[in-house]
């Protein structure tokens, strides 16, 4: 058995080939491309986007996937969550490597996307649409300030954050809003699912400890 779970684990720890493509910059492209499929042919939205009720009742699993590439007819939906892939998303792919970085991205997508669908379900929410990609950027963010915690952001470009701070203060909001229901057109849960599942794949993956690696060091210091 000891040996089994030895094996698990190295397979699933085995380090990928480092190879840079800026995978970044396609994944922009594709969620853009997908809001100018939805622009020009409206009902593409519905189709692509996560409905429990089509889930459940059609069958639709492929939104489970898809959701995460759909944004808001609203210009600043898309325009926020690519500026956030575009700061962040090419300093952790830089640092993990492409074929990781997309790996990363899509895995913490779905998972915050089945994480939001059995909570829809469990609760007997079936008439929301969750769209965007804000699940993955929250995971890429983890993953930032993971991988950088000594690194300063300027928030609104005045304010300077560490980014270990940042991701407390997006936590913090993430469960106040969730809590009281504040700003109730965004999906709280799937905020806080992407910052899970980042964390479960950085540690059981990679091998990195969030948390250890944003404040221990600090800690030791001390």
């Amino acid at each position: 058995m000891a040996y089994c779970a030895s094996m698990a684990s190295s397979l699933l720890r085995r380090p990928l080939t480092y190879r840079y493509y800026n995978a970044t910059m396609a994944i922009i492209g594709l969620n853009v491309l997908v809001y100018l499929v939805n622009y020009l042919a409206p009902d593409t939205r519905f189709l692509l986007a996560l409905s429990p009720a089509a889930v459940v009742g059609d069958g639709a699993y492929w939104q489970l996937f898809t959701y995460m590439f759909v944004h808001a007819p609203a210009i600043t939906h898309i325009l926020f969550n690519m500026l956030g892939l575009f700061f962040f998303g090419f300093q952790v792919e830089r640092r993990m490597g492409s074929t990781e970085f997309v790996i990363f991205y899509l895995v913490t997508g779905l998972g915050a996307g089945i994480f939001s669908f059995v909570m829809y379900v469990l609760t007997g929410t079936y008439d929301v649409v969750l769209l965007g990609a804000s699940g993955a950027i929250f995971g890429v963010l983890l993953a930032y300030a993971s991988f950088f915690p000594e690194a300063r952001i300027y928030l609104l470009g005045l304010i300077p954050f560490r980014a270990p701070t940042l991701v407390l203060v997006y936590v913090l909001i993430e469960l106040f809003s969730e809590i009281f229901s504040f700003n109730g057109g965004a999906a709280h849960l799937t905020h806080l699912a992407g910052f899970g599942v980042a964390y479960l794949y950085l540690v059981a993956r990679l091998g990195e400890h969030p948390i250890r690696s944003m404040i221990g060091d600090r800690f030791q210091r001390r």
